[in-house]
């Protein structure tokens, strides 16, 4: 959601960030490769909105990494230890980072 960035930081934050600046960063963070949000990755997020009946939003994180072979999904958000289909949720603050890699 570069876009979403990009506007944010330009127009919306007082003060924002210069364009040239903004456009930056966006170059930086292409460098990740993010997740298109298309319409497969949208039918993917549905299925794991009603299987585990999160919100759309946290719906769509785990699609992008179902779709990117993501194993582990870092965040303090969700229950940790939860498995969403293959994708299982991890709090790093709970856990030291060679319990997460191994």
């Amino acid at each position: 959601m570069l876009h979403e960035y990009y506007v944010t930081v330009t127009s919306k934050l007082v003060p924002g960030l210069p364009v040239a600046d903004a456009r930056s960063d966006v170059r930086d963070l292409s460098r990740w490769q993010p997740v298109a949000l298309d319409e497969p990755l949208i039918e993917i997020a549905w299925g794991v909105q009603d299987a585990h009946h999160l919100s759309f939003w946290d719906s769509l994180v785990v699609a992008a990494g179902r779709q990117t072979g993501c194993e582990h999904l870092l965040t303090e958000h969700l229950q940790d230890g939860q498995d969403l289909g293959g994708t299982v949720v991890v709090n790093p603050f709970l856990h030291e980072l060679d319990q997460v890699l191994s």
